[in-house]
């Protein structure tokens, strides 16, 4: 199964760029589902139609599905929040605050990483384009199966066995005086299984052969910087990105005075994007006269981003960012082919690293481990730039 993950700042169009791209992908004769998980679900809007947790066929080769994170958390997690519930009620919480405060902070995006699993497992579809949730949140989820890996090694699983064992023993005491059982082998089984759901999916999202994050973003400086972010992030996590969008882009044909400051930014700023991902493609959209809003309109925007291409190819397959631990030291790889060491000059202001190579400059939004470091050297190695970080305050 081919996997494409969509984000990007909320409000910068991937919903509808993760439809056109369905729409293509189902054109092609692949059977295509996309799946939106982000909360503010906005997916049905964009194709116009009613959808729901199950898929719902759009046309012919494309079904699309919008998270419901109560279903997934009752068919996966049934057993933990009935029993969160219970300690809630037990505390003095009535019924519904009790329901409510048992769906953990959280939890819609954890169950889009098992609704992913399940559709992969499942095998019915050749596609499954993600509508992820704003590019903050969508980090989060992507760095849960390391994580929870640590968590559930070193601390779950010998509480689990203590607490299956001691059960019988203990609970004829603890049930009077704390007014709820001790949970069960059904409740304490549910974590880990969920877990081994989520670190058997870390394969797939670390294969960069099927699956690529496709970072959407605007001519804007804070939009810019927050996709730069998130391209770093995603690095950290060994997630291959391998295509910028650049939407909204207004046509050259707009003539009308009020939009010529807007203009002349947003030239300024598709240098930037350009430069700054640089080698990674990037395809630019314009800002169209109609809302994307129906199939009609999502043809349109499926037309200008892949004429007669197959978006399930792989546009970029190299890892243009990497960031690696050696001991106590950290470096950052960019990929920089065909460029001389004695070209690059490199400075540092807050969380960003300035590289000027000739005339041109790239800036990098550093992840925080590095964002508190300083460059402390450089060198060219098998086309990749390795620069070495260092904690200055330490002697």
């Amino acid at each position: 199964m081919r996997v494409i993950l969509m984000t990007g700042k909320g409000g910068v169009g991937k919903t509808s760029v993760a439809a056109a791209t369905g729409l293509r992908c189902a054109e092609l004769g692949y059977q295509t589902l996309v799946l939106s998980t982000d909360p503010a679900h906005s997916l049905a809007d964009s194709f116009d139609m009613e959808l729901g947790h199950a898929p719902q066929k759009i046309r012919p080769n494309l079904w699309g599905a919008e998270l419901d994170a109560l279903q997934e958390l009752e068919g996966n997690w049934g057993a933990v929040k009935r029993y969160i519930t219970q300690v809630l009620q037990a505390r003095g919480l009535d019924g519904i605050q009790a329901e409510e405060l048992a769906i953990l902070p959280g939890m819609d995006e954890i169950f889009g990483l098992v609704r992913m699993k399940r559709h992969y497992d499942e095998g019915e579809f050749d596609v499954l384009i993600i509508d992820s949730a704003p590019t903050g949140t969508a980090l989060r989820l992507l760095s849960l199966p390391e994580v929870g890996g640590w968590y559930m090694r070193r601390f779950y699983k010998p509480f689990q066995n203590i607490s299956v064992a001691l059960r019988p023993l203990v609970e004829p005491l603890f049930r009077p005086i704390a007014g709820f059982s001790l949970p069960d082998k059904e409740v304490m089984d549910a974590p880990f299984e969920f877990y081994e759901q989520i670190e058997a999916l870390e394969k797939v999202l670390t294969d960069n052969t099927q699956t690529s994050v496709r970072l959407v973003t605007n001519p804007e400086k804070m939009v810019i910087k927050e996709s730069l972010r998130a391209h770093a992030y995603l690095s950290l996590y060994n997630v291959a990105t391998d295509l910028v969008v650049a939407n909204r882009i207004i046509p050259s044909e707009v003539q009308d005075p009020f939009f010529q400051r807007w203009k002349e930014s947003q030239e300024q700023y598709r240098r930037e994007i350009h430069d700054d991902f640089h080698p990674l493609p990037v395809k630019e959209v314009p800002l169209f006269s109609e809302e994307m809003c129906g199939l009609a309109s999502l043809e349109r925007l499926k037309e200008t981003l892949y004429k007669d291409e197959d978006p399930t190819q792989v546009y970029y397959k190299e890892t243009t960012l990497r960031v690696v631990q050696e001991e106590n030291q950290y470096s950052l790889e960019l990929y920089l082919p065909g460029i001389p060491k004695d070209q690059v000059q490199l400075s540092k202001t807050g969380d960003e690293l300035n590289i000027t190579i000739g005339n041109h400059r790239r800036n990098l939004v550093l992840p925080q481990a590095l964002a508190a470091l300083q460059p402390a050297g450089a060198k060219m190695e098998n086309d990749y730039l390795k620069i070495r970080f260092a904690d200055n305050t330490k002697v």
